[in-house]
């Protein structure tokens, strides 16, 4: 293994005494598949099937916490009869050697009536449509309550710890953003109130690790930055979060960013880098999983020698490349694929609904070489 990428696979001690094996995560990928209700489909488990073998953990993607906030094909964690599904993640995680933490969310605004199960959409603040409805006060608490029970299926289920998705314009960061929440009870409002919805969530998932006397169950938070429009969340408000979520038992932070070096817009130095910009506030008081367009093993790299995050979290490279951790451990760095290849199509097992993003030119998948005009309905999987 080339020397540069040595430190990149040193172990890491969470403060709750869990050991991570290297520094590599794997971010959570969407892949737009699941059964009825959540379940692992064929597709799916060929997807993920040794695609994060060699990383210390695993986020498992979007996992709902209620059926009235299901958005997309997704996981689901609202009811008993999920946890055989759980406990497949789990077990796929663990086979490979890594960590698996669920990531706990809420569509809110974005849901799907077709898709909640026979609930009403509900969001911090509804729609003028009615599509979604703004949620009672009673019904804010139930959702934190709902936040925990997931976490407690999570654990039930084996899985390592969970992390609580506030980021990505989904529920949580819909009620800590001013343009999204215009409550105007104690779950809004002010800075303060806007932050309450998140931090009483780590809190009420801290009970259940408590309840279960789970130490060594993991909880990290995500987070996006920064939005646009007048009313969006600048830096200054995120480092407001910041300072609050440094005092919650939390074992991680996790930033959402489609490019690593990008810098602040509004309410920080906008010379600075958001990822330096957040390490520096941190200093040193709790990981800072760092993330954004590193497709290669140069890029990781560099993004850890940058000295701004604790763990790197790979997405797109993790698509492209299912053995990725490998091909850098083994020194075959230059087979590492940055864009997808048609003629390599089956090699990467994407899901129907991946391999329709990736034609239909969706900037959420990797950039793809040799893109055919069109496609027959068995080159799409269908």
């Amino acid at each position: 293994m080339d020397p540069r990428f040595a430190p990149i696979f040193e172990s890491y001690e969470l403060n709750n005494g869990v050991r991570l094996d290297n520094r590599l995560v794997v971010a959570p990928l969407t892949i737009y598949d699941a059964g009825p209700d959540g379940e692992l489909t064929e597709a799916a488990r060929s997807f993920w099937r040794d695609r994060f073998r060699g990383f210390s953990m695993f986020i498992m993607p979007f996992t709902n916490v209620a059926a009235s906030g299901i958005g997309f094909e997704s996981p689901n964690a609202f009811d008993p009869r999920h946890l055989p599904t759980l406990q497949e993640y789990a077990d796929i995680a663990h086979e490979q050697g890594a960590l698996s933490v669920v990531q706990l969310a809420h569509s809110g605004l974005r849901a799907m009536p077709s898709m909640t199960q026979g609930h009403h959409p509900v969001a911090p603040t509804g729609d003028v449509t009615g599509r979604i409805r703004s949620m009672t006060t009673h019904e804010v608490e139930e959702m934190v309550a709902s936040f925990a029970y997931a976490a407690e299926l999570a654990l039930e289920a084996g899985h390592d710890g969970v992390e609580i998705h506030g980021a990505n314009g989904w529920l949580i960061q819909q009620f800590f953003s001013a343009a999204t929440n215009l409550r105007t009870d104690s779950w809004g409002g002010s800075l303060e109130a806007r932050m309450r919805f998140p931090l009483e969530i780590v809190k009420a998932i801290d009970e259940v690790r408590r309840r279960h006397n789970r130490p060594d169950f993991i909880i990290g938070y995500r987070f996006s930055p920064e939005e646009p429009g007048p009313h969006g969340i600048t830096m200054a408000e995120t480092l407001a979060l910041v300072d609050a979520m440094l005092e919650m038992p939390l074992q991680y932070l996790h930033v959402s960013l489609w490019d690593f070096y990008k810098y602040s817009r509004r309410g920080a130095d906008t010379a600075v880098t958001r990822m330096q910009t957040l390490h520096e506030r941190i200093a040193g008081r709790m990981p800072l999983i760092g993330v954004g367009n590193l497709l290669t093993a140069e890029d990781i790299a560099k993004a850890w020698e940058t000295g701004w995050a604790d763990l790197v979290a790979v997405g797109k490279s993790v698509m492209l490349n299912p053995n990725l951790a490998e091909l850098i451990k083994t020194g075959r760095t230059g087979e590492i694929q940055t864009r997808f290849d048609w003629t390599k199509a089956a090699s990467y097992r994407y899901t129907p609904a991946m391999l329709q993003g990736t034609a239909s030119g969706t900037d959420f998948f990797p950039l793809d070489v040799n893109r055919p005009a069109t496609f027959t309905e068995s080159e799409l999987g269908l």
